[in-house]
């Protein structure tokens, strides 16, 4: 293995660490956008329970916010319970944009990495050309061993751009499709909060003008 490496040049450098950091990046994102580390189950439910019971105060909203990007979320919106769904909502849509960019930390470099590296690996075939087309120029088409030398660094630096290229893409293009998934589903139970919030307010409206 470390003989194709060398036998590639000195392109191969930047292509393996690319290869490192969209290893890594993939791994923590994959780890990270797990639906219950993002979307716990039944917080909604776990919050009008305590809203209900009389019990929703600064340190239920503060464990509700350290729980996830969509406790994080709801938690924004708990802070302004008290005010009028519009400024609920509008509160939920500001933190909601930043934990979208948190959700998305990374994807940005891979993708780069995606488009990159098949550029890399172009520009090791265009070296290993230029050498090969030198080497008959100063020598003619006798010595087979540079020959040889030239054309296999030209091949080495295109697959092994290729294939760092083809799975940073796949993961990036799933990672963003995972995330779209997620922020809908965010949105849904923010909607859900505010919603049974506010419908139990008129509810208790009602009954105090009956």
């Amino acid at each position: 293995m470390f003989e194709i490496v060398k036998s590639g040049g000195w392109l191969m450098a930047p292509i393996i660490l690319c290869s490192i950091v969209a290893l890594a990046i993939i791994g923590e994102r994959l780890w990270a956008l797990q639906r219950k580390r993002v979307i716990p189950k039944h917080l909604v439910a776990q919050i009008w329970q305590w809203h209900s019971m009389g019990q929703l105060g600064e340190e239920q909203i503060n464990t509700i916010k350290k729980s996830s990007p969509l406790g994080r979320v709801l938690a924004a919106g708990l802070v302004n319970l008290h005010l009028s769904r519009e400024v609920m909502k509008e509160s939920i849509e500001e933190i909601g944009r930043h934990e979208v960019h948190e959700l998305e930390r990374y994807l940005n470099t891979l993708g780069t990495i995606a488009s990159i590296t098949p550029l890399l690996g172009l520009l090791g075939t265009v070296i290993g050309m230029i050498k090969v087309f030198t080497v008959i120029t100063t020598e003619g088409v006798g010595n087979a061993t540079v020959l040889s030398g030239g054309i296999s660094e030209a091949l080495i630096t295109t697959a092994a751009g290729l294939s760092v290229a083809i799975p940073s893409l796949m993961f990036y293009r799933y990672l963003r499709g995972r995330i779209e998934e997620l922020v809908v589903f965010m949105e849904a139970e923010a909607i859900k909060l505010v919603e049974v919030i506010h419908g139990d307010r008129g509810k208790e409206a009602a009954v105090k003008k009956a």
